[in-house]
């Protein structure tokens, strides 16, 4: 069983890159952040003519998230504010094979003195309790996207000069650490220990991505039962490479069945 993830920064500008990646990959399962498309104009029909099956939901020129599958999803209605018409697109619940999979795009947070980053911790906090009130530690479980946190020194090239940063900075580092206290695991820490792997590589610093001043902030978490199920994980660079990519590249992890 092959799951995936996935920052497009745009569904239709990475089509290509990601309907070929499908081709060559074959997961079972691909959670996409950022479509940055509204449901009407969500290219659904080209990924069903590619025989792929796909649910969504978005919004006009921001966030977005999208499950894209080999067999249809058990879509799961699911908002973190129900009582807010207006809340962003963010976030995505399915089931695969009895397994619940999480789908989220949390805020980036900007600045640490803005709004928008108490929005960050803010929001989860809310999936903290979520988690809690709707998920049990022996559920086998899912959670994956990008998070826009990177956890550990580790997990970013320059962790000295971004320490004020709103995705390495300690509150929100905390954040997800409390989120996932008890009940997550970072799969890909549980095999490879060691530095320089990244999903993200700034284009405003356009030898970001040659010189590899990375950072991981797209993660595949998992509760105990899908902890013992995992075989393998790793992260595909060749997708970033590519012409006009993402700014994200591929999170893949394969799990017995």
């Amino acid at each position: 069983m092959k799951i995936a993830t996935f920052n497009a920064n745009s569904i239709r500008a990475r089509l290509g890159i990601v309907l070929d990646w499908l081709k060559s990959e074959q997961p079972d399962v691909l959670s996409i952040q950022e479509t940055k498309v509204q449901d009407h104009e969500f290219p659904k029909e080209a990924i069903e003519s590619a025989g792929w099956n796909v649910i969504f939901t978005g919004q006009k020129s921001y966030n977005g998230v999208c499950f894209i599958s080999k067999e249809p999803l058990k879509r799961i209605p699911w908002k973190l504010y129900p009582d807010d018409p207006a809340e962003d697109a963010r976030l995505i619940q399915a089931e695969y094979k009895g397994i619940k999979l999480f789908n989220t795009y949390i805020p980036q947070g900007f600045e640490i003195d803005s709004p928008k980053y108490q929005k960050k911790l803010k929001y989860y906090k809310d999936l903290k309790e979520y988690f809690t009130k709707n998920l049990k530690v022996n559920e086998p479980a899912l959670w994956m996207g990008d998070l826009n946190v990177a956890p550990e020194e580790i997990d970013l090239a320059r962790p000295k000069e971004n320490e004020d940063h709103a995705c390495f900075h300690i509150d929100a580092r905390n954040a997800l650490k409390s989120t996932m206290e008890g009940l997550w695991t970072d799969l890909f820490r549980e095999k490879e220990k060691g530095p320089d792997h990244y999903t993200y590589w700034d284009f405003r610093y356009v030898p970001a991505f040659s010189r590899n001043l990375g950072w991981r902030i797209d993660h595949i978490l998992g509760t105990k039962p899908m902890v013992s199920r995992l075989k393998k994980i790793w992260i595909d660079k060749k997708p970033r490479a590519l012409e006009k990519p993402s700014d994200h590249t591929f999170l893949i992890a394969e799990f017995s069945e």
